[in-house]
């Protein structure tokens, strides 16, 4: 029975405030397989989650909207939760129809999906969106099928979209020029019509659907991309205002139209932006997939100057570099359903992190960006096809959210570059050290007091150096990729004479001068435990490679290697809290 304490909500779900609601939360997380501590591996993190959802600390992430949330915490099924629900077997069916000729096997998988669909429904806690793909794995492994089922669908349908962007009814429309006085200056007449021909490809990307199914007449078109027009009339001053280049992430639909996506995704790029496309991993209807982008020869054309990236969990600097060197970077978001940020792959949180904007298309991606109080980090753009005509929406990003720039990091690194480059050429030493500063979870404090500590007794010791210790240039807000990108720039120079790696002995004799004895979190703990450190180690031996008089001082680099690479947003190994964390 609902209390009078439970949230209303999504954004404002806490925990620790009603021990019945927490089970229940507890318990539907698990019935849709989103319970991180239940399963590390595939369930992202809380600070992978926190690249895209501005949460507190004992705030909960649901991916679905308010009123999905109130239908499945009434008791007792209401009827649009199970209008919902019969909607999801709906497509099943659907699937099964187009899959499997045989008749006698196509009533085997019916049967056996209705048994299953009776019991996941019965639990009353199953989001419409993860049932859908709970009953599409069912059927893609019941089917025997080998491949996507829709493969050639989708290849069908990027052929047919190519055909219509040739027709005159189409180009014609969207090469007209605007009604009404132009702007009396040509950088004006430029900016407008950039925002009118994206509006346009707008309306065309966002009736893919309806209109392959039956192409309108000339006039009919003519008045859909007016419509849109003046439905983004309130966006106008924001396309105009964005900053250039700025970084895009484009998140594609399960109604298809992929074709028509990039033609307005080439649009953006021509007006100097940045485009990261999202697709998905694998089957999910008409959405394209990677296997698409590599595969449909109808494609091709529109990717050109682009890159497949099939890395699942690229590091901030390769990501950042792909799109330095490419015109349009496309990775896929490591689904098969809906948009659901506890499932999305690393690299698509960092494309999130990395983007200015997130373009989303289709009535999805407005219910679960448009129909949740929850708070993201970045502005969301959506644009749909409703029953009334062509809708797009801003939501602006959290208001305490921060981004760090690719340039705002690398000033940071400059002026510490600047501090090296001139104490080099007043004759001084530099020396950089390498230290634990976040490698022991709930620990990074007192790290960061041991570093300062030991740097600070280091210097009255040593005499005409420059000792660069880390811990002083902690900048808050900055998570693992954002610090390990501003230092390795800063490594990389060629103006470090000495690196130095903590030792055992040094953290001891940190606590002896902060007069503590060194507590059991701490004992035998030295840099070969840091992940970061690992990998400053990797780049200490590439740059004494090229620079033989830079000595390093320290654990033998042997015992480094033993780390992976940072978990998303940490500040240590992923496998480390997976450990702590059962």
């Amino acid at each position: 029975m609902k209390t009078s304490r439970e949230p209303s909500r999504v954004r404002d779900i806490r925990l620790g405030r009603d021990v019945r609601f927490d089970a229940w939360l507890y318990s539907m997380l698990m019935d849709n397989n989103l319970a991180y501590r239940m399963n590390p591996d595939i369930i992202a993190s809380p600070e992978q989650l926190a690249f895209m959802v501005q949460l507190d600390d004992d705030q909960v992430y649901l991916p679905c909207s308010d009123a999905t949330f109130a239908m499945l915490r009434v008791d007792g099924r209401p009827r649009k939760l199970q209008a919902q629900y019969n909607r999801a077997w709906r497509i099943i069916m659907r699937l099964i129809r187009s899959m499997v000729q045989d008749r006698a096997e196509r009533r085997r998988i019916l049967h056996f999906c209705r048994y299953r669909f009776l019991q996941y429904v019965a639990q009353g806690t199953l989001i419409p969106s993860r049932l859908v793909k709970r009953m599409t794995d069912l059927v893609l492994a019941q089917s025997y099928s080998l491949g996507d089922p829709w493969r050639e669908r989708r290849r069908a349908s990027t052929l047919r979209q190519q055909e219509m962007l040739e027709l005159p009814a189409i180009r014609d429309n969207l090469e007209a020029m605007p009604d009404g006085e132009l702007p009396p200056d040509m950088r004006g007449v430029r900016r407008l019509l950039d925002s009118l021909e994206l509006v346009r490809f707008f309306c065309l990307s966002a009736m893919a659907k309806d209109w392959q199914e039956q192409l309108p007449s000339t006039p009919e078109i003519h008045q859909a991309m007016r419509q849109a027009e003046q439905a983004a009339a309130p966006l106008h001053e924001y396309f105009l205002n964005a900053p250039r280049p700025s970084t895009i992430l484009f998140l594609c639909d399960a109604d298809g139209g992929i074709l028509f996506d990039l033609a307005m995704l080439q649009s953006l790029i021509r007006m100097g932006h940045r485009v990261i496309c999202a697709v998905k991993a694998g089957f999910y209807f008409f959405a394209p997939t990677m296997d698409d982008m590599e595969s449909d020869p109808a494609l091709e054309c529109w990717l050109r100057g682009g890159i497949v990236l099939r890395e699942t969990q690229i590091g901030k600097n390769d990501l950042l570099r792909h799109l330095r060197e490419h015109r349009m970077v496309i990775i896929d978001d490591g689904t098969r359903e809906r948009l659901n940020l506890y499932r999305v792959s690393v690299t698509f949180s960092r494309a999130w992190k990395e983007a200015d904007v997130v373009l989303c298309k289709g009535w999805r991606a407005a219910d679960i960006f448009l129909g949740t109080s929850h708070a993201f980090t970045r502005d969301i753009i959506c644009y749909w096809r409703s029953e009334s005509g062509f809708r797009i929406e801003l939501r602006r990003h959290a208001p305490e959210a921060r981004k760090f720039s690719e340039e705002a990091i690398a000033i940071q690194a400059d002026a510490i570059i600047k501090k090296m480059r001139e104490a080099r050429s007043q004759g001084r030493s530099v020396m950089f050290y390498s230290c634990v500063i976040g490698s022991i979870p709930g620990q990074t404090h007192i790290a960061v007091t041991l570093a300062r500590t030991f740097v600070d007794n280091l210097r009255k010791k040593m005499d005409n150096i420059l000792i660069i210790n880390p811990a002083e240039h902690f900048v808050e807000g900055m998570d693992g990729d954002d610090l390990m990108f501003m230092w390795e720039r800063v490594q990389r120079s060629g103006l470090i004479d000495v690196w130095r790696f903590q030792t055992v002995e040094d953290i001891e004799e940190s606590f002896a001068l902060l007069g503590r004895k060194v507590p059991p979190a701490w004992s035998g703990k030295d840099s070969t435990y840091s992940t970061g450190c690992t990998k400053e180690m990797r780049i200490a031996l590439d740059m004494q490679s090229r620079n033989r008089e830079m000595q390093i001082i320290g654990p033998e680099p042997r015992l480094f290697f033993r780390r992976g690479e940072y978990g998303v947003g940490k500040y240590f190994d992923a496998s480390i809290s997976r450990l702590t964390g059962r």
